[in-house]
């Protein structure tokens, strides 16, 4: 564990606990998720637990953003279509209210079956998908609606007709709407957070992480296809350059981490949809106390930081 990661987390806890409210048991509830954070970090993963969470990041059992829909949000009513060419179903987008608070939310959906998996292509998003996301967070600003992105792709398509249509320069615009918004906004990985397809609908005032959930630049498979020329060696690239929530959480990629039900989110929706909602809802609470030029500030610095050398004060590549 690096010492900025675990000083992060006691500056939280150290602010919760100077915090005085009514009511105090969501923020006692966040106290609990902090301490637990910290012990994660102090255990050090194995290659295998590591490798577990993959798997478990893409059980087909898993809850999508439907399903977390269904059980966190009042009142939704989904916007299709990105008012240009078609409706991509690998992108789901809508408004709905969380604990009486309108939310605008943007997340990737998987499918269940064959049928479902082809029309919603695994997830991975078309131009039009990120199109689609980018008109509906453009609404949630016309209306201060605070953003929520639930984030479970391998990755945008990689297609040649994705290409062809813009696949690069809509993930691009799509990042710096996020950047722009004023308003507060969450993003959790609620899944696969594959690359350039996840990050454009995750650059948000607090990201966070599902317990077994994984946030990577590239697939196991994809990087040990390149290191290795072999992708059945996915278990030791994925121990080389660990995607699981604790580690992303040691680098600073993440913000915090979304605990799940004991065996995982997918044997129990109703508790992991329950744990999520809690989460999301005290990151909200916390961020719609600040003004906006704090939350723009704040939210620019945060993503610059990442990736600088330390001690060099270099951008790293």
């Amino acid at each position: 564990m690096t010492r900025d990661a675990e000083l992060r987390l006691r500056d939280r806890l150290a602010k919760l606990a100077g915090v005085k409210l009514l009511g105090g048991t969501r923020l006692s509830a966040e106290m609990e998720r902090l301490e637990r954070q910290l012990e994660h970090l102090r255990r050090e993963s194995t290659d295998e637990e590591i490798w577990r969470s993959v798997e478990l990041a893409r059980h087909q059992d898993r809850p999508y953003t439907l399903d977390y829909v269904e059980r966190i949000l009042d009142d939704w009513f989904e916007l299709k279509g990105d008012r240009a060419r078609m409706d991509d179903h690998a992108v789901v987008a809508g408004l709905g209210k969380l604990d009486d608070r309108t939310v605008v939310l943007v997340g990737h959906q998987k499918g269940r079956d064959i049928k479902e998996r082809t029309k919603r292509n695994f997830g991975m998003a078309y131009p039009e998908g990120y199109r689609k996301a980018m008109r509906a967070m453009e609404l949630a600003e016309r209306h201060r609606f605070p953003v929520l992105t639930l984030v479970d792709t391998p990755g945008a398509y990689p297609g040649v007709a994705a290409e062809q249509a813009g696949q690069g320069g809509a993930i691009a615009r799509s990042q710096a709407v996020m950047v722009r918004l004023r308003v507060p906004t969450v993003s959790v990985v609620i899944g696969e957070g594959g690359s350039g397809g996840a990050v454009a609908i995750a650059v948000a005032d607090r990201v966070l992480m599902q317990e077994n959930a994984i946030y990577s630049v590239i697939s196991p498979e994809g990087c040990a296809a390149i290191l290795w020329r072999d992708a059945s060696e996915a278990q030791k690239a994925a121990s080389a350059f660990k995607p699981d929530a604790a580690h992303c959480l040691e680098l600073g990629v993440v913000d915090g981490i979304v605990p799940e039900p004991e065996g995982g989110a997918h044997e129990d929706h109703e508790g992991a949809a329950l744990l999520l909602r809690d989460s999301i809802a005290t990151h909200l609470e916390e961020l719609s106390a600040l003004p906006v030029d704090e939350l723009l500030q704040a939210r620019r610095a945060k993503f610059r930081s990442l990736g600088v050398l330390a001690g060099s004060g270099s951008a790293g590549v």
